[in-house]
């Protein structure tokens, strides 16, 4: 397996996988689901195994031969020698992996590449280990939940319409590639093999993938998408937000596509010379084709049912869909009609976790089964110490009280808990500060449901409120002007503590205009529906001062996604940051400077 840092499939490499294709077979479905199904059967021993071949194939690392360990690979000699760790605790290690040279410092193997995560939850993009293992996992993952999707939606050997882009590539000190996990992904030519085994071809070509500007990849993907309209069986991206904001877009430059069609030439706002090439080779004069498209837009009432308009034969939308993306789900639904919605699989930069093996249950009730194989997975259960977690120090003293890690088998349904990661790259015993819920068990391995980010907390004072919280109490609110035919583009918050007492700012884009009435209940509303006990004693008694809602002007969430992309994050792998926190300077800056009205709340 090769890590390319080069441009994806040069002439040579395209003959190369010409080639591969016409022995490969296609994925079968049936034989991934029956290993899985064995596998997920004996749990409790294929963790054993996985800790154990993770431990001998890295135990030369320098920081595993520190931990004393000395070649033993149990999980209870592992527990006993090796402690939790955030990033910031190996962040010095993955900074000398950065600055080079090749040396055997977390894994046996030098990494080979590095992965930036999105940057949107602490401000900053951090840097993760990628190598050829982890690209082994990505893979399992896709041929699993595909396996089980393919079974409920079955897909001729056509096309997709995949809005995947590529990050601006980079090099570390060390001359390691640089680039967000899926770009990572996507640059791996082991990657374009498992797509076409798993017959899911994106309709775009790799120069519109990997263009060096997102705007006009973007504008490309939907062209292209058009052009083979008849052949795309599913429409998907990394995230829901990416899905919204392709179809945003296509609100506003379809006239321009029809244009393109119907000339069969390029528009101008086109400027990659290699994007234009690619594009040539697809486009021809095609008024019938620009005509019917016309037809469709200018018969669809506020866009509903867009995506089946245009695409006749899409058995389904794909994407990670839980978590941050669910206050998505209305406008998602709203553009698909009556064309089911599927989340994608449940991971991180870190590493992949679980699938969705159950691919018809709604997006709001999905689980992911853990694939037991695919890293060492422990839980910190999270129930049993509420009262310490109150006041959310994370802190040695904190630490210490917390519960045990439990295995992978011995969750208790109905409980919460922290996940923490082992992986194939180099992270041992690693918090990935994620709350999971369990909602049953695939034979012996747990179904999680994603709950939200531990870190990403509103609090003043006792309170605690989470992103989930905070989504319920955003829902409540907007169905104030829902009633007025307008919806809630994106939100924000924020805990202003410069004022005393401290208060919760919500940052909300409105799509249309609202009245001053409306607005001051919706402000009220947002304040009501923070249930937790200690925002709502803290609120009687004016220890948390009147929440404040601050609409902004329209495009001010395109100015924040336009901030990540050029610190080189990649639009799938973009997260709207839900809590921005004081660090986050900038972020904060471009909401308080776009803010158009202000409201506090009477509520209490």
């Amino acid at each position: 397996k090769k890590l390319n840092s080069e441009p994806l499939f040069g002439a040579r490499e395209r003959e190369d996988s010409v080639a591969m294709l016409v022995k490969m077979e296609i994925l079968d479905v049936g034989e991934v689901i029956k290993e899985f199904e064995s596998m997920t059967k004996d749990a409790e021993n294929v963790q054993r195994e996985t800790l154990k071949k993770i431990l001998e194939e890295n135990g030369n690392a320098e920081y595993l031969q520190n931990l004393g360990l000395d070649g033993r690979t149990d999980p209870e000699s592992f527990k006993a020698c090796v402690p939790l760790v955030t990033h910031k605790d190996l962040e010095p290690y993955i900074q000398r992996i950065a600055d080079g040279p090749p040396a055997p410092i977390l894994t046996g193997k030098p990494i080979t590449n590095i992965s930036l995560s999105s940057g949107t939850t602490q401000g900053k993009p951090k840097f993760v280990p990628f190598n050829d293992e982890l690209m082994e996992t990505t893979l399992q993952i896709f041929r699993t939940s595909y396996a089980f999707r393919n079974r409920e939606f079955p897909i001729k050997n056509e096309k997709a319409l995949q809005f995947i882009y590529s990050s601006k590539p980079s090099k570390t000190k060390g001359g390691l590639f640089a680039g967000t996990a899926t770009t990572n992904v996507f640059r791996n030519s082991e990657f374009k093999n498992a797509t076409k085994a798993m017959q899911s071809q994106c309709c775009s070509p790799d120069e519109v993938i990997f263009a060096p500007d997102f705007h006009q990849s973007l504008y490309c993907h939907l062209l292209c998408g058009l052009i083979f309209r008849e052949e795309i069986q599913f429409v998907s991206s990394t995230f829901a937000h990416s899905i919204i904001h392709a179809f945003r877009t296509f609100e506003q430059v379809w006239e321009e596509l029809c244009a393109d069609i119907r000339e069969g030439v390029l528009t101008s706002r086109i400027t990659s010379p290699s994007v234009q090439f690619a594009m040539a080779k697809l486009l021809r004069p095609n008024p019938e084709l620009a005509d019917l498209i016309h037809r469709k837009c200018s018969g669809l009432s506020n866009w509903y049912g867009l995506i089946p308009e245009l695409f006749p034969n899409v058995k389904y939308i794909y994407g990670i869909m839980t978590g941050s993306m669910e206050p998505y789900l209305k406008k998602l639904r709203h553009y698909a009609g009556d064309v089911p919605l599927v989340s994608a699989d449940y991971g991180s930069s870190e590493g992949w976790i679980g699938a969705n093996v159950n691919p018809k249950v709604p997006p709001e009730s999905t689980t992911y089964a853990v694939l037991p194989n695919i890293g060492y997975f422990e839980f910190i259960p999270l129930r049993e110490n509420a009262e310490e977690q109150v006041q959310d120090k994370v802190d040695a003293s904190f630490i210490s009280m917390e519960p045990k890690p439990v295995g992978l088998t011995e969750v208790k349904i109905g409980e919460e808990y922290e996940v923490i990661v082992t992986s194939v790259a180099g992270l041992y015993r690693y918090r990935l500060e994620d709350v999971v819920k369990v909602m049953g068990f695939h034979n012996s391995t747990p179904e999680l449901k994603f709950i939200c980010r531990r870190n990403l907390m509103l609090t003043v004072n006792i309170d605690k409120n989470t992103e989930k919280d905070l989504q319920l109490a955003v829902e409540e609110a907007a169905k104030l002007i829902a009633k007025e035919k307008l919806e809630v583009i994106d939100f924000s918050s924020h805990v202003d503590l410069w004022s005393d007492p401290g208060h919760y700012v919500i940052f909300w884009e409105i799509s249309g205009e609202v009245s001053e009435q409306v607005l001051k209940e919706c402000c009220n509303c947002l304040d009501r529906s923070f249930v937790d006990a200690g925002y709502v004693s803290s609120r009687r008694v004016n220890a948390i001062g009147p929440l404040e809602l601050r609409v902004l002007r329209r495009g001010t969430f395109q100015k924040i996604l336009d901030h990540y992309l050029g610190l080189g994050a990649a639009v799938n792998q973009f997260k709207t940051p839900r809590c921005v926190g004081p660090t986050n300077h900038k972020v904060l800056q471009i909401l308080c400077d776009n803010v158009a009205k202000s409201y506090s709340s009477t509520a209490f």
